[in-house]
């Protein structure tokens, strides 16, 4: 088996994102999320040395969501996880066959194939008893998220590191203060090949491609040259909320 290089930024941002917020501890049992794309093989794979070198015991599980569509293969992703000791299952779904009755000609269905994916990773947690769910979401979707909802939906909203599900087990991000171009780095450095947008529903379907994140996208990349820290700066601003500074009354001293 080769083995797999974390660099010390990523193990360093999850390991406080950890001792900060109590992602994974003691007896857990956590069902990971597992897409193939960069993100959630650095999930894993940080999970995996977690379990190694961690003072705590806990258990964890990869699941890959098939949505259904024609030719969706995920062997070589499974062959991946066999060889570093992964334990990883395929679920698979009817979503993409679904989708083709409930979703409108040239409409654009990002939200859409989220939420059925995340719904069935939910069921998949229920039917194991896992007390916690592991997304990959890392400090740039926290940002991207955050203007989107701002300049899209006009409310003030990102992503939590944890927070308990309506169904009664936790989800956590435990790479919520890494950054992209980390996991990029460690499958391109690690000679992963990671699953793109090959595998996204959005490419058999006859639908508008979601511009929202991309153009967001592109504007933190542009900030972020003009201004080095700022991602520095989000992840702080984050975490130091002064919500009566705003105009929602529910938060004034009226």
């Amino acid at each position: 088996m080769n083995s797999i290089k974390l660099s010390k930024k990523i193990l360093r941002a999850a390991g406080r994102a950890n001792a900060t917020y109590g992602l994974i501890g003691e007896g857990d049992r956590v069902l990971v999320g597992l897409s193939g794309g960069k993100d959630s093989l650095t999930l894993v794979h940080l999970l995996k040395h977690m379990q190694r070198h961690a003072p705590f015991d806990f258990e964890f599980k990869a699941v890959t969501i098939r949505y259904g569509m024609p030719g969706e293969s995920y062997n070589a992703l499974a062959e991946h996880c066999k060889r570093y000791e992964i334990p990883h299952e395929v679920y698979d779904t009817n979503i993409f066959e679904v989708a083709q009755d409930t979703i409108r000609e040239n409409s654009s269905f990002c939200s859409y194939f989220s939420r059925m994916r995340r719904g069935a990773l939910y069921t998949k947690a229920e039917e194991g008893s896992y007390n916690k769910v592991a997304l990959g979401h890392h400090l740039d979707d926290a940002a991207e998220s955050f203007f989107m909802n701002m300049l899209y939906n006009g409310t003030l909203r990102s992503m939590a590191p944890i927070y308990k599900s309506s169904r009664g087990f936790h989800v956590i991000r435990p790479l919520l203060w890494v950054r992209e171009r980390q996991t990029r780095a460690f499958v391109q450095e690690n000679g992963i090949a990671a699953i793109g947008d090959e595998a996204c529903p959005a490419m058999r379907m006859k639908v508008k491609m979601p511009h929202a994140r991309e153009s967001t996208k592109l504007m933190l990349e542009e900030w972020e040259e003009r201004f080095p820290d700022l991602f520095k700066r989000f992840k702080a601003a984050f975490s130091h909320l002064q919500p009566d500074s705003f105009m929602d009354k529910r938060y004034l001293d009226i």
